[in-house]
């Protein structure tokens, strides 16, 4: 049993997964998820610098016991407790509105794939380089059918195979009610609207095991449609490409 155990945190430290009582983001594998989680630290050190300013000021008014009596208004300090915040939140605004840019801009993709959300598992279409679109569709592994090391309600039969160093774009869809495409180690999330066509795109730096889940309440089972992605090395892309169609 504790074999196991050891085993299990092994696995998951090559895994892209949540773990149990996670506080923090999962470790970036995309040049978007880098910043993101840069922005997030820089966001955590203003709001701890905020929170700890707040409360010295509200425990040093508390255990103030001289107040001024006939003091009504302060110019000084209503400029200063106004021009202080704004030069905050523009502080934080710029980075926010140059990141959102980042993550919604599709830079030539070397490879699209189709994304299909169902009721209540993902399909995959890959046509880029076939003569014939290469098409699988991807379900939940059940509890019952686990192997040692896989993760409970994320693992799937047919996984979504990614070349590493390479530009991706994703067109998402849904085929029956609203569902979500996302992975969070690739700062990934998309709505899947029957009907319309949503795009994004990623590049993955590294091998690896990435793990997403549909991130848009679908109906009874939207927690079993996990997302699988392995990504892999051009030449074992290539391999892979060409297992499928022969």
């Amino acid at each position: 049993m504790r074999f196991n155990n050891i085993l299990w945190k092994i696995l998951l430290e090559f895994q892209d997964a949540p773990e149990p009582w996670q506080l923090g983001l999962q470790d970036a594998a995309s040049p978007v998820m880098e910043e993101v989680v840069f922005f997030h630290d820089k966001i955590m050190f203003i709001l701890t610098i905020i929170i700890i300013t707040v409360m010295w000021l509200i425990l040093r008014a508390l255990n103030n016991k001289y107040y001024h009596k006939y003091l009504t208004e302060g110019t000084l300090i209503e400029i200063v407790w106004t021009l202080i915040p704004a030069g905050i939140l523009v502080f934080i605004a710029f980075p926010s509105l140059k990141l959102l840019y980042f993550m919604d801009e599709v830079i030539d993709p070397a490879l699209t794939i189709k994304a299909i959300g169902h009721q209540w598992y993902w399909s995959y279409e890959y046509s880029d380089y076939l003569a014939e679109t290469l098409e699988f569709d991807s379900y939940m592994v059940p509890t019952s059918d686990l192997k040692s090391g896989d993760l409970r309600l994320l693992e799937v039969d047919n996984r979504l195979i990614i070349p590493i160093q390479t530009q991706v774009r994703v067109l998402v869809t849904g085929a029956d009610v609203i569902h979500a495409f996302a992975v969070p180690s690739l700062s990934v999330k998309v709505d899947a609207i029957p009907g319309r066509l949503n795009q994004t795109s990623f590049f993955i730096n590294r091998p690896g095991i990435f793990y997403g889940q549909c991130s848009e309440i679908c109906g009874a089972n939207h927690s079993f449609m996990p997302i699988v992605i392995e990504a892999v090395s051009l030449d074992k892309y290539a391999d892979w490409i060409e297992s499928q169609t022969n």
